[in-house]
């Protein structure tokens, strides 16, 4: 597994500004939101195919680590799900939501599923 400290020896960290806009979620999100280049009904269509296909891309990276038997980049993963966090904070942001209010309301449906001993299965409202 890539550790933090591994991305900084790699030089990962000198890639990005050490501007502090983007090192909270309200700050992100705002950073996310000077990115859209869509409006509207056109915005929800483009933000979630955005998201689907970072999604799909994370996914064929580990495929091929699969079907390939090769080694996995796991830096590569980290930048295509870094994608995802940005198609998802551009939706949240569509929504009127923010990433902590999204973060809130998956730790208390998974926390009531736990509870209740319904981690596991299916449907939205087990």
């Amino acid at each position: 597994m890539i550790t933090g400290k591994d991305l900084e020896d790699m030089g990962y960290y000198d890639m990005f500004d050490n501007d502090l806009k983007t090192t909270t979620l309200k700050g992100y999100s705002a950073w996310v939101e000077d990115k859209m280049v869509t409006e509207g009904k056109t915005r929800l269509i483009e933000n979630t195919l955005g998201l689907v296909g970072e999604a799909g891309e994370v996914a064929e990276k580990v495929k091929k680590l699969l079907r390939d038997d090769t080694k996995l980049d796991e830096v590569e993963v980290l930048k295509e799900l870094g994608d995802v966090l940005f198609y998802i904070t551009g939706l949240a942001n569509y929504f009127g939501g923010d990433l902590n209010f999204i973060m809130e309301l998956n730790v208390k449906k998974l926390d009531d599923r736990q509870h209740r001993g319904k981690i596991k299965g299916s449907g939205d409202n087990r």
